[in-house]
């Protein structure tokens, strides 16, 4: 027996290290046209930020993944701790066998992006610009100029560390109708060449021009640069594009001869695997700053040593997603475009980022003006909700959002502010540097049958909370099936919930009887405080992944246990405040929604009491006897298929108020809801 953990050293972990100066490096690092060695650019930084509430809020983060780390570490020698590595391989190996199987080179698939589209923009306004480095926004840049970027200046920086990085950098305010007028220009070309495209951004796209080519007798090549011309000749705006067999090799692709080229990746499978080889894993998309850490602690910096170090990532399947990297080895992905679906909605939003203030005010007023904008979106797109959720960024970068859930549906600008203005004002006087308002739980005002007539259709056996379980699972699920192995590849590596801030929710209700049973179900869904999980809390398998036990049976024949260690309030997942107002023990008279029985008690006793009339088959029995339906047999239980944790359709859905915060899990709350 050999054991692999002798060939790891742990990395430094003091906090004045290279990893807190790459983190202040923001996340828009590897963007096209920075320069190649940013260690400079990345110490300025640094220097500039120390002192500032970015700063520090940084450095924590820094310091919670350092501790993260380390404990994925304690686990990698736990598991690898006397294990015969090579027959470890050798399973590994035949599920890469299987997984080869899947690879399909039939299809032409083109990721399409836009040059520095917002800056692109602005000096079609104003062509003096053209040759001088410039910055779209003001605060925080949300893009640079190819000149500016030669200093180190990209989207997402502040402006007082691009002013140091430039000196002679020229300020420029967004104008985001005049982007999206432009951008529906662009995307009327691209659809002349895929109807079905998929606009993953305001810039950007997937196309399969498969069928395109066919019917015109012309290479991908050309096609391509046909409509890279069009694009030209239409908007004098320069767009690059990769072409390759699958969506994420088609926007790796799309990078490599940014600004305004093209590379055609060989549709063979060697000329792939020796193009994934040495890639960084960081340019895998779904793979950001912090899953990049967490793969460089285990030895995994190019998608080669994805191969290297497989026996570890196959023992720590959990923590890492084995199937989704090995797929990321193999350069393995969807093909399948199609646009966007109005079922796949779950949500509408607007929020402005803006100068740190608590003038009270001067907020509400903004919050009134992003109630008015967010009723124009709902209205001329048909949409309306029971829950509004207030989101707000302290001055100190952290995020926190205050969400309330009606028994009616709400789309107008009045009852959006005032509950907005109610959940802001329950919050003291907090100084803010974003806001914003988010409606959820929506009603399609332009749906053909009511959302709910598929209750008529179900198993009368079904509990009103196993009812609601299965809506919300059907609404999560969307239209994708999350068994199609192929769209792992737009997902974050299975397990760790990669958003940069964490975001810190309550719920608030206001609702009639009817509703008290949905209520009761989303409490036991969704705890008071979100929070990313834990390194020591194992990833939630993909339905799609093999189960360890079926790769490994010979040597791991059983789960392994924790590490000896006692379960901690992070395994279990964050407790709710008692200490607010909203949650209350009191005892007071409250109605039972199974029975109807009105009882004097408290939120305790009244969860108690629920959960025993849910468990009494009577009521089961007396539904299937009244309509005769013998459909799910009681103690057949359906387990719901776990869903995608990351949109692919980040600036796309900024712009049109469409970004969703995931829910994410932990196996903590799952051990706390049995």
């Amino acid at each position: 027996m050999k054991s692999e953990t002798s060939h790891h050293q742990d990395p430094p972990q003091s906090q004045e290290t290279a990893s807190l100066v790459r983190r202040l490096a923001g996340p828009s690092s590897g963007k096209a046209g920075l320069a190649k060695d940013q260690s400079e650019i990345n110490r300025i930084i640094a220097d500039v930020s120390k002192g500032s509430k970015f700063y520090e809020n940084e450095k924590k983060k820094d310091k919670e993944l350092t501790e993260r780390i380390n404990k994925v570490l304690k686990i990698r020698n736990e598991v690898t701790r006397g294990v015969d590595i090579s027959k470890v391989e050798a399973n590994v190996d035949q599920l890469i066998a299987e997984l080869e199987s899947q690879r399909d080179l039939t299809q032409t698939i083109v990721h399409v992006d836009m040059d520095a589209f917002y800056a692109s923009v602005e000096i079609l306004n104003n062509p003096e610009l053209a040759g001088k480095p410039f910055g779209v926004g003001r605060g925080v840049l949300t893009t640079a100029s190819y000149e500016a970027r030669k200093y180190g200046v990209r989207s997402g920086m502040a402006g007082f560390v691009a002013k140091k990085l430039c000196p002679d950098l020229i300020f420029v305010s967004n104008h985001f109708s005049k982007y999206m007028e432009i951008s529906n220009q662009i995307m009327s070309i691209f659809k002349r060449y895929d109807p079905t495209m998929f606009p993953a951004g305001c810039d950007e796209g997937y196309l399969n021009i498969t069928a395109y080519c066919e019917e015109h007798s012309i290479s991908a090549e050309d096609c391509t640069q046909e409509m890279r011309h069009t694009v030209f000749e239409e908007t004098k705006l320069t767009v690059s594009a990769g072409i390759a067999p699958n969506k994420m090799l088609a926007k790796i692709c799309s990078d490599r001869n940014k600004p305004n080229g093209q590379f055609h990746l060989p549709f063979d499978r060697e000329s792939i695997v020796s193009f994934m080889h040495d890639l960084s894993i960081r340019k895998v998309p779904g793979i950001g700053r912090v899953n990049e850490r967490l793969l460089e602690s285990i030895g995994i910096k190019t998608c080669g040593d994805i191969f290297t170090h497989r026996a570890t990532l196959a023992l720590m399947d959990k923590q890492f997603g084995l199937h989704f990297l090995l797929k990321t080895y193999l350069g393995i992905a969807s093909n399948e475009v199609h646009p966007p679906q109005r079922e796949e909605r779950k949500s509408i939003g607007a929020e402005r980022t803006f100068s740190p203030t608590d003038d009270r005010e001067k907020l509400l007023q903004k919050l009134e003006h992003i109630a008015a904008e967010l009723e124009a979106d709902m209205s001329s797109n048909g949409w309306t909700g029971k829950t509004v959720t207030l989101k707000y960024k302290l001055d100190t970068y952290q995020v926190f959002s205050r969400a309330k859930s009606l028994s009616r549906y709400v789309s107008s600008k009045e009852e959006l502010f005032s509950i907005g203005k109610e959940l802001f004002l329950a919050e003291g006087r907090p100084k803010l540097r974003l806001i914003g308002l988010r409606v959820t739980k929506l009603k399609d005002l332009r749906a053909p049958f009511p959302a709910g007539i598929k209750r008529f259709f179900e198993p009368a056996n079904l509990s009103p909370r196993k009812r609601l379980k299965l809506d919300a699972d059907a609404n999560q699920k969307g239209r994708h099936d999350p068994d199609d192995a192929g769209e792992q590849h737009m997902d974050a590596m299975p397990g760790y919930y990669e958003h940069e801030e964490t975001m810190h929710e309550m719920q608030i209700y206001d609702e009639s009887e009817d509703d008290q049973a949905e209520r009761l179900d989303l409490v036991v869904e969704k705890p008071k405080e979100r929070i990313r999980p834990p390194a020591s809390t194992p990833a939630r398998p993909s339905s799609s992944s093999a189960r360890l036990e079926d790769i490994l049976p010979e040597i791991y024949p059983a789960k392994p246990k924790p590490l000896g260690r006692e379960r901690s309030k992070s395994d279990v997942g964050p407790q709710p405040d008692r200490s607010r107002s909203d949650v209350s023990d009191e005892k007071k008279a409250q109605t039972c929604p199974i029975c109807s029985r009105t009882l004097t008690t408290d939120n305790q006793g009244l969860n108690a009491h629920i959960d025993f009339c849910l468990s009494k088959t009577a009521i089961q029995e007396a539904r299937e006897e009244g309509t005769g339906s013998s459909a799910g047999a009681p103690g057949r239980k359906t387990k719901p298929k776990p869903t995608s944790a990351i949109s692919e359709s980040k600036g796309w859905e900024f712009l049109m108020g469409q970004k969703d915060i995931p829910a994410n899990r932990s196996k903590g709350s799952k051990q706390r809801k049995k």
